[in-house]
């Protein structure tokens, strides 16, 4: 055990010798306990839920303790979390209690309200604010701020806890939650351990830490997309509008999406508000509770007067707002008195609003978690609800933002109007397979099939008759630094690199999971070594990170390299990456020209030299030599049939009249 949770120990043995007077002075103030608000909850699983418990309990059945489920945003986690209490089996005689821990207040109290109600019987406190609960509690509920706070954690004995649940767990390797995962004996998988589930309907962070700190394995996973195909939740169509909001020098905050108040001051204008509110105007007629995503207080502010100005009834919920008054405007909300509710940062995470019929995001993101938990609030269904139009106000210098298209996989600048997720979805499939016929094409120089089925009406061919034609191409970079402000190098397809200024790398590329059984994308860090102190050139690659979708790998990459290498040399906006190429650039890459096509100063800047360097160092000779090898292959194969051909005609005997 490590040193730090023995001194725990010890100090929680001495609280257990202090008076259960104090502890009962505590509960003066406030009562933890919860009482159930009606009969038991009985409830009937969906086959996704039931399939979600039982590869939950199948994995801890195999020894497994720490495990993640991925589900989206209106799947009922809560209703999960209280069904695995009964069906986690006690991995130890006296261990029957139950810890769930959320870090807001509504989730800890929605979660007490159902355990309350499943489990009548059983005795459910909450420890959050004035409300202390005793440690002995069958299902404790507990806010991450409050079980950290002093000594609160120590009345709990972990020895007697079966299973510990987190909710919104992407949260979960923050230091509160590690702290308390460690006092419980999760700080590693432990034979005499409680088990573990995180829940999440964004199972990733974007600050590019590695959730498997904390979580070993995602033992399901079940996307909105999923969901809204299989009639769980409501449809959606998109919309994308340009602002013409300028973020490109919106510095990143603390967490690595954009600093509040910088990306306030831009897109808190009454320009950009009255372009907002007419595009609501024009996009949202016949919505009746539309859900408006702002920065920060000011821009709260600006937009609900632009509302107004235009004879809306617009109000705002953040918070600031009282209690009282937040939950009479919320009731009113729901109860469609009126249309607009506007708020920043307060419905993002658990908050079950299931009239909203359109969503507004008037804030620019980079962070695909937070685009994700912003949309599904209105993905639930709703009697009389069609389906709810997502308006996404989109700026017009992307340098990074994450759109409604990227979580499709489709370029951040992709214009949508009106389209469902099946009209995204196909867009996606065309965009793939012509990326496919574009690969293929590279690779050989085949006629055109008379019986394929073409997806695009346009289908962009490319030959190289080089190696430096191959290391000048950009076209693969084009869309990663749409969504990276770095100078990352396509150097094949799907694999990328960012480098440092001393010959250490990072890679982006694909590759298969054995826990998953699907692609994903792997991020690895090779670090380069000093040459007079080792034979060998480069450490072994080491792993960063793991993402299912691009964008988050390219931020968790960034967030890396934005801690470990020079700012001045992996920015594709610095200055020197438009000064002429040096010698030493040239002199590398005039080796794979001819003596008369020899390049100079005036033909390349350092940042593109940099970056076709790049290329060679990482494979684009050989790419080529497969490329060239290939095309020779074909080359046999098309004179070999010409000469067959030839013979056959050779051969070839007419019956009929013989003419002179």
């Amino acid at each position: 055990m490590p040193p730090a949770s023995r001194g725990w120990i010890s100090r929680l043995q001495k609280w257990r010798l202090c008076s259960r007077a104090l502890l009962l002075r505590r509960y003066a103030s406030a009562s933890s306990i919860v009482s159930p608000e009606g009969p038991p909850l009985k409830i009937r699983l969906r086959q996704y839920q039931e399939e979600c418990i039982q590869a939950v309990l199948s994995h801890l059945d195999q020894g497994h303790k720490r495990l993640g489920v991925s589900l989206a945003t209106g799947s009922g986690k809560t209703v999960i979390f209280t069904q695995l209490i009964d069906r986690v089996q006690p991995h130890k005689q006296d261990a029957h209690q139950t810890l769930i821990l959320a870090h807001r207040k509504e989730l800890v109290e929605q979660a007490a309200r159902h355990c309350t109600n499943a489990y009548p019987e059983k005795r459910v406190e909450i420890e959050m604010g004035a409300m202390h609960a005793s440690g002995d509690a069958d299902i404790t509920v507990a806010s991450l701020q409050s079980i950290v706070s002093g000594d609160r954690m120590f009345k709990f004995d972990p020895d007697r806890f079966k299973l510990v649940l987190v909710d919104e767990a992407h949260h979960i390797v923050a230091p509160g939650y590690m702290r308390t995962l460690d006092y419980f004996g999760l700080s590693k998988a432990q034979p005499h351990s409680p088990a573990l589930v995180g829940v999440s309907a964004t199972m990733s962070r974007f600050d590019g830490l590695r959730l498997g700190a904390a979580i070993d394995r995602i033992v399901y996973h079940k996307d909105y997309i999923d969901m809204i195909g299989e009639n769980w939740l409501s449809d959606v169509i998109f919309t994308t509008v340009q602002s013409k909001a300028d973020i490109s020098r919106v510095r990143r905050g603390a967490n690595g999406d954009f600093q509040p108040s910088e990306l306030s001051e831009v897109v808190n204008t009454e320009e950009i508000n009255e372009i907002t509110v007419r595009s609501w105007f024009t996009k949202a007629q016949g919505r009746k509770s539309t859900l408006v995503f702002c920065v920060d207080l000011a821009h709260v502010g600006g937009l609900t007067n632009t509302f107004r100005k235009h004879g809306i009834d617009a109000r705002f919920i953040t918070g600031d707002t009282p209690k009282s008054e937040r939950s009479e405007r919320l009731d009113d909300f729901k109860a469609g008195k009126f249309p607009v509710l506007i708020n920043c940062g307060v419905f993002t995470e658990g908050t079950d609003i299931p009239n909203i019929d359109c969503i507004l995001l008037a804030r620019p993101t980079k962070s695909r978690n937070l685009l994700v938990q912003m949309i599904g609030r209105g993905m639930r269904l709703h009697p009389g609800k069609k389906n709810c139009h997502i308006i996404d106000m989109v700026a017009s210098l992307e340098t990074g933002i994450v759109t409604t298209p990227t979580l499709f996989g489709l370029d951040p600048l992709e214009v949508v109007e009106n389209s469902s997720v099946d009209d995204l979805k196909s867009l996606q499939a065309r965009k793939e397979a012509e990326e496919l016929l574009k690969q293929k094409a590279n690779d050989s120089s085949k006629p055109f099939s008379n019986n394929a089925q073409p997806v695009s009406r346009t289908v962009t061919f490319t030959d190289y008759d080089s190696v430096f034609d191959l290391i000048d191409d950009t076209s693969g970079e084009l869309h990663i630094r749409r969504l990276s402000p770095h100078a990352w190098v396509c150097v094949s397809e799907d694999k990328y690199i960012l480098t440092n200024s001393n010959g250490s790398y990072i890679k982006l590329e694909k590759a298969y999971s054995e826990t998953s059984g699907k692609e994903e994308y792997l991020v690895t860090e090779t670090v380069s070594l000093n040459r007079a102190l080792s034979k060998a050139p480069f450490m072994r690659p080491r792993e960063i990170a793991r993402a299912i979708t691009f964008p988050d790998a390219i931020h968790a990459a960034d967030t890396f390299a934005s801690k470990r290498y020079p700012f001045q040399f992996i920015s594709r906006k610095q200055a020197w990456r438009n000064r002429p190429a040096t010698e030493g650039q040239l002199a590398f890459l005039n080796k794979l020209r001819p003596r008369d096509d020899q390049l100079s100063a005036e033909d390349l800047t350092k940042g593109k030299a940099g970056d076709m360097i790049t290329k060679v160092k990482h494979g684009a000779k050989g790419r080529f030599a497969i490329i060239e090898a290939e095309k020779k292959r074909e080359g046999r194969a098309r004179l070999k049939l010409e000469q067959e051909k030839v013979l056959k005609e050779r051969e070839k005997v007419s019956v009929g009249p013989l003419l002179d």
